[in-house]
């Protein structure tokens, strides 16, 4: 196991799917990942809050693992809304980075089969979303039809 790195995301897990929201700061990660909650529930799926703003990564066995500092546990920041408390896990692995998709220019097809690293040995599998979309986790699902098994 590799020592925990801090790490400015948002962590969910959907099923058991681990999806780590990495983005700039005001890009919308808590809100896309509350939504992927909210639509995890609708379709019957488990769902909890790993961390938000603060996830603490570290590895196991070629794993990426997320967890969340405890004075954080269960708590997401809702732009505008405020603070608000949700169901959560302390740690689960992570399968897919969700990352800030682009509308417009050369870049609004993301390269398949993309690879992010997060930090230094730190690395998932990429998946491009807008903010804004009515249903990401249909989006995600379609791109990973994975997610949520």
């Amino acid at each position: 196991m590799t020592a925990a790195l801090n790490i400015h995301a948002t962590a969910i897990v959907v099923g058991r799917t681990g999806l780590l929201f990495s983005g700039p700061s005001g890009w919308g990660k808590s809100m896309l990942a509350f939504t992927c909650m909210t639509e995890a529930r609708r379709l019957g799926l488990f769902t909890a809050l790993v961390a938000d703003d603060q996830v603490l990564l570290s590895g196991e066995a070629g794993t990426v693992i997320a967890a969340c500092p405890p004075p954080i546990a269960g708590l997401i920041e809702l732009r505008g809304t405020g603070i608000v408390r949700l169901d959560h896990i302390g740690r689960a692995p992570m399968h897919y980075a969700v990352l800030p998709g682009s509308a417009s220019g050369e870049n609004r097809l993301p390269p398949e089969g993309e690879i992010v690293s997060l930090a230094a040995g730190f690395s998932l599998p990429a998946l491009r979303l807008l903010t804004g979309v009515p249903s990401p986790l249909a989006i995600l699902m379609a791109k990973a039809p994975d997610i949520g098994h």
